[in-house]
């Protein structure tokens, strides 16, 4: 007879004698799984015995039932089971089989062959998965099934997922954990009962105080079952009416259920008993990715790959304090896996909504928690808000944990709990179907800020995040991904944020000023985006809301800040701000000189003049701002747009920095020329004065721009006006009739003064030295080309010839090789006004010219015809 038929026939023999309740003399020894040691069954059948302390109780709960291979203590479990719901009347299990029962578990958990239904159906598991574990270990080839769990047949699941539940009922039923834990139990859990989980939650309650062993095969435990609620005896307790209430549906195993409870925790109906326990669990499953069983199997492979956590790591003991959940927050991007992205994504939403679930948060914090927000429920990101609110009162370790979590949650609207609650009823308006991540919702709401849908506490959480995203750049998150490799080829000076330093705004104002130095077109965009949300509301520039502080309480404290009004407000009272104040603005003024778009009033009370004569102006470097001015004099320019037009020229006469053209094309010149002017105060066209002096030495670029820029001060003629004030006397004496007619306008738009001076320029009428070179300054670029020299009149001659040619007039009209003509001398307004006259006489010859040519003239008679023909 083999072992295995001999085996058998012993067990046989030790039922029969158990279903008689006799004693077994005869030791039985069982070896179903080879890859563990042998072992002797309890009471010869693997059951607990029919004739000590449960004979009683086995009469009453378990008639019927054949004793062997557990069939006994199942049935009396059960019947625990039962009585500790509230679910069992009248007799209940006396103490004594409770005690011999619960030996009899921790015994057959020792050593799997001890345990014949968990031996039987994981033989085969067994042999194929744990062959390498050491086989003098009564304990491992049980430590191996449960780790690889998910992996074993169905039958050998479901007898480890019991031996797994005694264990999680008595910690003794899991023999590692007792080896290492008794110790620890008996001094500090002395007066708690075994059984349901007790001393496991009274182990971790007490975590600090225990021995390394211990903690290790306590945390072991955890991971081992937190793939399954029902391992979690305190929780389930806790959860049954909420789990029949809102997940009755669900089925055990792989977290779902956890996941089902956690998602319905914040319900109304959902327990408050029950919510604490799941909020704790998921707290310290926060702490360590390993006790989130989904993320652990999802990630696997991403967690290996991308955070440089080999298998081997994972599966130590060892915490590793939230790193590789921060890892793969951080490198979210990178994931492979879309499973482990999605299971990322909500690990990462629930952390901004409750401080608990952020660990590094929530450690890194903690005296600053009770000392400032003390008394602050958790949850719905309220504990956030309010140390975010006392940013300055933090500890420098919370104030820089708070800062990278917020730079981590700048990426999508999910991760700003409190804004995507304000604006929710907003996003499915004005945001549907643009998907979430990479800000791009945060984006569609900041675009709608001023819609008239947008309610009062959605606009006030947009406003709150983008003047929060733009104190630091790494906190606006488009520009921060757009903006990477430009940033460290023209801002790597200004900020070392890998070294802990606050940035603050000097990177933001960095690429402001070089922004003619990007690259990048995706970063050109955004940097442009910022431009026109600090130039809508101050408190988006956090250098200027910071020099300017103390002059808006003083000057706009009344002023609500949007569309540009706090500015202009500071600007009206530029002459009374604070030297730090006016640096800033002027800056942004400057800035603004760019783009009308960066300018929200003028862009505003100019929408419909830009759309009707600058449609097709590509806005930047001043270009539309310009169109605007070369069309003031039309009929139906509205008059709301003229003055804001007119105001911002008269700024751009005070400082030629406010004038694109001019500040970009002329500023070698300025430096050449006029650097004594451009250390003076501004504001008294110093500047502009020197270029207009030293006119016929600058370059050409900046010749063009200077005669545009005062050929548009003429026109739009102020008296005192800081450039054409120079003026201001012939213009009284000469120009009277043109002051009082303002409709009265010249060629190329030029006003009624500017056709007034020039005139009388063209004419050599007498005006003064200064006011004669300005309006000389003040001709068209063209013009200055064609006549800047000494024009002969054999050199006019040869112009009509030229014209006459390209006519096809065969008739030589003039004789552009005659001698003997004087000098004439044409320049400016002077060659301008005469070649006018000029092209009349000779568009006038040319056409009589033809007619002759042609017999279009020759005299003819008018026959009249009668009757029928």
């Amino acid at each position: 007879m083999d072992a295995r038929a001999e085996f058998q026939a012993k067990l046989k023999d030790a039922e029969e004698a158990q279903e008689f309740k006799e004693d077994v003399t005869t030791p039985v020894e069982a070896k179903i799984v080879k890859e563990a040691p042998g072992a002797t069954l309890a009471n010869g059948d693997g059951d607990v015995a029919t004739t000590v302390n449960c004979a009683g109780d086995i009469d009453a709960f378990c008639d019927g039932i054949k004793p062997g291979e557990s069939r006994l203590a199942d049935c009396l479990t059960q019947q625990m089971t039962e009585e500790e719901k509230g679910n069992v009347d009248g007799k209940k299990l006396t103490d004594a089989c409770k005690q011999e029962l619960a030996d009899f578990r921790i015994d057959a958990a020792s050593n799997i062959n001890k345990d014949i239904p968990l031996a039987t159906a994981c033989k085969k598991d067994a042999e194929k998965l744990c062959a390498d574990v050491d086989s003098k270990e009564p304990s491992a080839v049980l430590a191996c099934l449960r780790e690889l769990k998910q992996r074993l047949s169905q039958a050998c699941q479901d007898e480890v997922f019991q031996a797994q539940l005694e264990a999680a009922k008595d910690y003794r039923a899991d023999a590692e954990l007792a080896d290492a834990c008794e110790p620890d139990a008996e001094q500090l859990c002395v007066d708690v009962k075994p059984g349901e989980g007790r001393v496991q939650d009274c182990l971790r309650d007490k975590r600090p105080q225990l021995s390394w062993e211990c903690q290790e095969e306590l945390f072991r435990q955890e991971v081992e079952n937190a793939d399954d609620t029902r391992l979690s005896i305190r929780l389930m307790n806790k959860c049954m009416a909420d789990k029949k209430a809102f997940c009755a549906d669900v089925k055990p195993g792989g977290a779902k259920i956890k996941d089902c409870l956690e998602e319905h925790r914040e319900d109304p109906q959902f327990s408050a008993e029950c919510k604490a326990e799941l909020e704790a669990m998921m707290e310290r499953r926060a702490a360590d990715f390993r006790l989130d069983a989904a993320l652990r199997e999802l990630c696997r492979k991403d967690i290996e790959d991308v955070c440089g956590y080999e298998k081997e790591s994972m599966d130590s003991i060892e915490g590793f304090d939230a790193r590789v959940i921060q890892c793969l927050q951080d490198y979210r991007d990178e994931l492979v896996e879309p499973e482990c992205k999605a299971q990322v994504h909500k690990l990462t939403q629930r952390a901004a909504q409750d401080i608990r679930f952020d660990e590094p948060l929530a450690d890194a914090c903690f005296e600053d928690r009770a000392k400032l927000c003390d008394g602050v429920q958790p949850g719905s990101a309220r504990v956030i808000r309010c140390l975010q609110d006392q940013r300055e009162e933090l500890s420098y370790e919370c104030r820089a944990t708070l800062f990278d979590q917020e730079v981590r949650m700048a990426e999508d609207i999910d991760f700003k709990y409190p804004m995507k609650r304000a604006c929710s009823a907003e996003i499915q308006k004005l945001c549907v179907g643009i998907p979430h991540g990479h800000a791009r919702v945060i984006r569609c709401l900041q675009d709608f800020l001023d819609d008239s849908e947008m309610s009062a506490e959605c606009k006030e959480e947009v406003q709150r995040d983008m003047i929060r995203s733009n104190e630091d750049y790494r906190l606006n998150y488009r520009l921060n991904k757009a903006c990477q490799t430009d940033i460290e080829q023209l801002c790597s000076d200004e900020c070392s944020p890998f070294l802990g330093q606050a940035c603050g705004g000097r990177v933001l104002r960095c690429l402001t000023d070089k922004q003619d130095a990007i690259q990048s077109v995706e970063c050109q965009n955004e940097v442009f985006y910022f431009e026109k949300m600090e130039v809508n509301d101050f408190r988006n520039d956090v250098l200027l809301a910071e020099a300017c502080r103390e002059d808006v309480d003083k000057f706009c404290k009344d002023t609500e800040p949007g569309e540009g009004r706090v500015h202009e407000c500071l600007r009206a009272q530029r002459e009374a701000l604070s030297e730090a104040c006016r640096k800033e603005e002027l800056k942004l003024n400057i800035i603004q000189s760019r783009d009308i778009r960066l300018r929200p009033k003028l862009n505003k009370l100019c929408s419909e003049e830009i759309a009707v004569y600058c449609k097709e102006v590509k806005p930047g470097k001043g270009r539309v701002f310009k169109c605007l001015q070369e069309n003031l004099a039309k009929p139906d320019f509205g008059q709301q747009c003229k003055e804001q037009v007119e105001q911002r020229e008269a700024r751009m006469q005070e400082d030629y920095r406010l004038d694109y053209g001019v500040s970009s094309a002329c500023k070698a010149d300025v430096d050449q020329r006029c650097a004594a002017e451009k250390g003076k105060a501004h504001g008294n066209a110093e500047v502009l004065k020197c270029l207009v002096n030293n006119f016929s030495s600058i370059s050409e670029g900046c010749q063009r721009e200077m005669s545009r820029a005062v050929r548009m001060a003429l026109w739009e003629y102020k008296k005192g006006g800081a450039l054409t004030g120079m003026c201001d006397a012939d213009v009284g004496s000469i120009c009277g009739k043109a002051t009082k007619n303002p409709k009265n306008r010249g060629i190329w738009s030029i006003g009624a003064v500017g056709r007034c001076l020039s005139r009388q320029l063209a004419e050599d009428k007498p005006l003064e030295p200064a006011c004669r070179t300005l309006v000389a300054v003040a001709a068209p670029k063209d013009a200055l080309a064609m006549f800047d020299s000494s024009m002969t009149a054999s050199a006019i001659a040869q112009k009509v010839a030229d014209i006459q040619k390209a006519a096809s007039i065969s008739a030589q009209l003039v004789n552009p090789q005659a001698r003997g003509a004087s000098v004439i001398t044409l320049t400016g307004w002077v060659a301008l006004a005469a070649v006018a006259a000029l092209m009349v006489v000779i568009v006038g010859s040319i056409v009589f010219a033809y007619r002759r040519y042609t017999g279009m003239d020759r005299p003819y008679t008018i026959v009249t015809k009668q009757g029928d023909v």
